[in-house]
């Protein structure tokens, strides 16, 4: 049986204003951020049983999300219910005692978790009536709007840097969109896509970072969610989560206390912790200033995903470390492609280089003694490791004849 759509309002992150579910994502009374409000009740009223009936992907979690509440109207490629991985040799590796857990969501369709924001934001944008989709992105989320438009059939534009990772660009273009490479960072992307979605000839394209956002960012929610779940039903002591735009990593947080006031889970205390590459820090270096503004800075490194110099949420994700009591690490270039091996050689899990800034940068908290390697422990890596591997610097360890003596003398045979 469907159930009914919890979400209520749109409501100002800031005034705390109220609007209609409509194709909006600033207030009109203050110009902040709008974000999906919801009728408590109707939260209350979702089981676990009701969510562990439903299918294995995100929309087992249709009753507390905005919309996809009836299948037939929804524009997925059905992601999510990713591996949750115990990393016992990472964590031993790093001196942990407690279970050391890794969020892999390269799992999914496109091999990144954007493919849980765009389920949402198609699903909202089909409902709102749109009829073709456009996204700024720095490369996993441009292949997921690709693959998504392919899968419904819509037209689809998707702008990237020009400097974007190849592999990235092939997998997006692999869909046939109208593919945009714009001369300027992705912050300048994302101003002339802002400009674009005004204009008469972008009216009924759904620009899902833009105009459909609020219902976009609440696909993040799920990763909170899967996780608990995973966990049998538990909120972890501690999470580390790569921060681009900062919505991941305050959606995640918004997940767990959803479900802890639902009482899905126990109401107890988790710190969130944020990952950052050096070329691209705003946010933590906003943190370790005590400041509550971010201020925005040109991004460089190798971590592109990452490279948003402007982040929207940034100071959201500061409200929600602070609270939590976490930090905000940061990476270099060489952290990044060490983390990516750290990771591989202990877990067999190949990741992008979001996920070495992850990894590198919880080495860098326990070192520091800010996260306790006694306690259960969660780190999201967000997209697979093809996806950039033109970073690392690798080549066979031995190159043989295809002879005994060959072998022999390379020292493979005792």
């Amino acid at each position: 049986m469907t159930v009914e759509s919890p979400a209520s309002c749109l409501r100002c992150r800031n005034c705390g204003a109220q609007f209609p579910l409509i194709a909006v994502h600033a207030c009109a009374e203050c110009f902040g951020p709008l974000e999906v409000g919801y009728d408590q009740e109707k939260l209350n009223a979702v089981t676990r049983a009701q969510i562990e009936a439903g299918p294995q992907n995100i929309w087992r979690y249709a009753p507390l999300l905005p919309v996809g509440q009836d299948p037939e109207t929804r524009a997925t490629l059905n992601p999510g219910m990713t591996k949750l991985v115990r990393a016992d040799r990472l964590g031993a590796e790093l001196g942990f005692t407690a279970p050391l857990w890794v969020k892999d969501d390269s799992g999914n369709p496109t091999h990144a978790f954007k493919d849980r924001v765009v389920s949402l934001a198609l699903t909202a944008a089909k409902g709102l009536g749109f009829t073709s989709v456009a996204c700024a992105s720095t490369g996993n989320l441009a292949n997921s709007v690709a693959a998504h438009a392919a899968r419904i059939g819509w037209p689809a534009t998707v702008f990237i840097p020009a400097d974007l990772e190849p592999s990235k660009i092939i997998a997006s273009a692999v869909y046939a969109p109208r593919l945009v490479a714009v001369d300027g960072s992705y912050d300048d992307v994302n101003r002339l896509t802002s400009e674009l979605g005004e204009t008469d000839e972008f009216e009924s394209t759904a620009f899902v970072n833009q105009n459909v956002r609020p219902y976009y960012a609440e696909g993040s929610k799920t990763l909170g969610y899967e996780v608990a779940e995973q966990l049998g039903w538990k909120i972890p002591a501690q999470v580390v989560i790569p921060i681009a735009s900062g919505s991941l990593l305050t959606k995640i947080d918004k997940a767990f206390a959803e479900l802890a006031k639902i009482g899905l889970v126990p109401n107890t205390p988790w710190k969130v912790f944020g990952a950052q590459s050096l070329g691209c820090s705003p946010v933590a270096e906003a943190f370790h200033a005590g400041h509550d503004v971010v201020q925005p800075v040109r991004p460089t490194g190798i971590a592109k995903s990452l490279n948003i110099g402007n982040p929207a949420d940034g100071p959201y994700v500061l409200d929600a470390v602070r609270r939590t009591g976490g930090s905000i690490a940061v990476a270099d270039d060489d952290d990044i492609r060490e983390g990516i091996s750290l990771l591989a050689r202990t877990t067999g899990i190949f990741a992008e280089t979001a996920g070495g800034v992850t990894v590198s940068c919880l080495a860098k908290l326990v070192k520091d003694g800010l996260i306790d390697t006694s306690q259960e422990t969660v780190i999201y890596n967000t997209g697979e490791g093809l996806k950039t591997a033109d970073v690392l610097d690798v080549h066979p360890t031995h190159r043989i004849k295809p002879t005994l003596k060959s072998a022999t003398e390379a020292g493979l045979l005792s």
